[in-house]
């Protein structure tokens, strides 16, 4: 009889682990960052979704003489320490007659000066002084895990509030975010910003982490049963990442935003569909404006129209600057 229980449970044990092993591969996967000494040679990162949503797909001139300019700015380091203790990192680049400040916030993996190169030059020529934060767990910034803003929003808040003190002249803020970084901003309208924030602007962002996961787990790796797939992930989340996906979700922050805000989404983007941002434009009650671009898969926008683009951020800089 004994020995019956004793198989029983190890039995049920094994069952346990295999089911958790998946939950733990695909949080290992998108969640858990590798030693940035060491990358990981990632196959599912060459996949076709990846690729043929990358600027340098189809822009890559474009794409990296904006990298090369980044590269050959004079910038200043900047660092605050987020409310779980992480040293965050910063690069700040002023310009010669500053009009306002533009805090940029990179997507999932990214960094300022790949994910903002083609449009940073633009900006900075428009009297735009200029923030490029490392995300948690990227670049210079410290961190274990990516949380698809659930944490990022809090340091957004973070260096919003680091702009505003050292904003002696009492110039415009905006808070300007691309993929993760636009779920992140958008997120982060919904706590209390410095009064010189006027305007944001999500280009391409997600609404919920959940609702991303499960389309990059469906769509891309076509894997069935993923809401108990991510249930899973979920659990990991709470008991290493100290955070809980439900927390990443612009939902309330777009019902109690009242600050301005300027979307953009290309509608061949296969990385976040555009379903997102225009369920996040419906839900957004501040004053607000939703630009497709056509032909722009993600992050593509700035490329595929620039004319468009830049003429959509100029109205908005203009009708919120004063």
């Amino acid at each position: 009889m004994k020995d019956k229980i004793l198989k029983t449970i190890g039995a049920a044990a094994a069952v346990f682990g295999i089911f958790m092993a998946f939950g733990w591969s695909f949080f290992d996967l998108m969640i858990h960052c590798r030693n940035k000494r060491q990358p990981a040679n990632r196959k599912w990162f060459q996949l076709s979704h990846t690729k043929i949503n990358h600027p340098r797909d189809k822009y890559e001139k474009e794409y990296e003489e904006g990298k090369a300019w980044c590269r050959q700015q004079n910038m200043q380091d900047c660092y605050i320490r987020s409310g779980d203790g992480l040293l965050l990192h910063g690069l700040y680049l002023p310009a010669a007659k500053t009009k306002r400040y533009v805090l940029l916030c990179h997507g999932y993996k990214g960094s300022g000066f790949g994910d903002f190169a083609y449009t940073a030059r633009f900006l900075h020529e428009n009297g735009c002084g200029l923030l490029f934060i490392d995300q948690r767990c990227c670049g210079q910034s410290e961190g274990k895990y990516i949380t698809f803003g659930a944490k990022e929003q809090w340091d957004v808040q973070q260096w919003a509030y680091y702009i505003a003190k050292r904003n002696k002249e009492k110039l415009p803020i905006y808070l300007y975010g691309e993929s993760m970084g636009a779920a992140s901003v958008l997120m982060a309208s919904g706590h209390n910003l410095p009064g010189k924030v006027k305007g944001l602007i999500a280009d391409c962002g997600f609404h919920s982490m959940k609702e991303q996961l499960q389309d990059i787990a469906a769509g891309w790796f076509h894997l069935k049963r993923v809401d108990l797939l991510l249930l899973r992930v979920d659990l990991f989340c709470g008991l290493l990442g100290g955070f809980r996906m439900r927390d990443a979700d612009t939902a309330n922050a777009m019902r109690t935003n009242r600050r301005p805000v300027l979307f953009f989404h290309g509608e061949k983007d296969t990385y976040v569909e555009p379903k997102n941002t225009r369920y996040n434009y419906a839900l957004c009650r501040a004053p607000k404006e939703l630009v497709i671009i056509p032909e722009a898969r993600h992050l593509c926008s700035p490329y595929a129209d620039p004319e468009l683009y830049r003429r959509k951020l100029l109205e908005f800089f203009s009708k919120n600057d004063h």
